[in-house]
């Protein structure tokens, strides 16, 4: 198992950048893929973006192009650098941990055991 804990998130302006963390302990952090999954009220946990243990990067299409994961093993840290903010990236983001995901299945939440407690993002217009 292992511990997420996500920081970073406040309220933005629409335009504006943000870099969300999640720190991780209790197991060894390369051993892991991570993801990062938002909510809102009301509507399921949907998908924003993963890393696999090798590095390889994975984005939802809402995100592409304005969004980059990446990971620093040695800090066991993920990051998630988030450009160009809109409104509808309001939610609350949270960082998931798996060891065993399989690529098909890389965007399920279903497929993360461990989770962090999340963070809130809110974009004004």
């Amino acid at each position: 198992q292992v511990h997420l804990v996500e920081s970073g998130g406040g309220l933005q302006q629409t335009g504006d950048s943000l870099r969300l963390s999640c720190v991780a302990s209790g197991s060894t952090f390369r051993n892991y893929a991570i993801a990062w999954f938002r909510q809102t009220p009301g509507k399921e946990r949907e998908f924003v973006a993963a890393i696999r243990q090798n590095g390889y990067t994975y984005y939802a299409d809402s995100v592409k192009g304005r969004f980059t994961i990446s990971r620093d093993n040695i800090k066991s840290m993920v990051y998630l650098q988030m450009d160009s903010l809109q409104p509808e990236d309001t939610a609350v983001y949270y960082c998931a941990a798996s060891s065993t995901v399989i690529l098909s299945s890389l965007r399920s939440q279903a497929s993360y055991g461990n989770w962090g407690q999340g963070t809130q993002v809110t974009v004004s217009s």
